[in-house]
């Protein structure tokens, strides 16, 4: 979409999408993140990332589908899954309470790190509602038109998908409910893990195993939510560069 890079996106999502990345919206996207690098500012996270979500889980092989709201906005932070930093960054306070609440739940120990890629190799669909963002400028591309591309996915997945297990923490997420069929989906609601509210209902919500029950309710394989150790993870990420 900009110039000098490379976008990174899985086969299988290019005809469900192909309209959108044809659209105006799309090509007016473009034109503004150009100008805006050509302003000068420091767009995150690289511009090869910008799709990982969509290049890391097949659109065959979403089981799960986790959405927040835009990427992290400091320096190394965002490499384009949602709620995950590379190995080598510090983990941010609301993947530390997805954590805590991944130990309540399923008694998994939190890891040394805070990288997620082994979720999305599984099927975990771990998609920012907006792709890009300015460094140190929470939102700063909200509005822009990437929500629009990535409600089309949402809409798409639920409608040419079966089982599938949507998870929505915070209100902006779950706004997103009204796009998917719940006759043929699973959608799991919570306030957002964020320490401003996670005391009110994410700790104890029970996601990660009630998603693994429904799956396994629809013949699927559960999703293994214990991370790899910090070693193992620069494999992982090599295998999806």
């Amino acid at each position: 979409m900009v110039d000098s890079d490379q976008i990174n996106l899985h086969p299988s999502w290019l005809a469900p999408l192909q309209a959108e990345f044809e659209s105006d919206y799309m090509a007016e996207l473009r034109t503004y993140l150009i100008q805006r690098r050509q302003q000068g500012a420091t767009i995150y996270p690289p511009g090869s990332r910008w799709f990982a979500a969509f290049n890391t889980t097949a659109f065959e092989q979403v089981r799960v589908v986790i959405l927040g709201q835009d990427p992290y906005h400091g320096p190394g932070q965002a490499h384009g899954l949602c709620f995950s930093v590379l190995p080598d960054v510090r983990v941010p306070p609301s993947l530390a309470n997805i954590y805590k609440e991944l130990k309540s739940d399923l008694s998994i120990q939190q890891p040394d790190h805070g990288c997620l890629v082994s979720w999305a190799q599984q099927g975990v669909l771990l998609l920012n509602a907006t792709l890009t963002v300015e460094r140190g400028q929470a939102g700063a591309h909200q509005g822009k038109g990437w929500e629009r591309f990535t409600d089309q996915a949402i809409r798409t997945l639920s409608q040419r998908r079966q089982g599938v297990v949507f998870i929505l923490w915070g209100s902006f997420a779950q706004k997103k409910a009204a796009l998917i069929d719940q006759d043929r989906h699973l959608v799991l609601k919570s306030v957002h893990p964020s320490p401003l509210s996670a005391h009110r209902g994410f700790f104890g919500c029970g996601h990660f195993s009630a998603a693994n029950q429904y799956l396994q309710q629809q013949g699927l394989d559960p999703i293994d939510w214990q991370l790899p150790e910090r070693q193992q993870v620069a494999a992982l990420l090599q295998e999806n560069t």
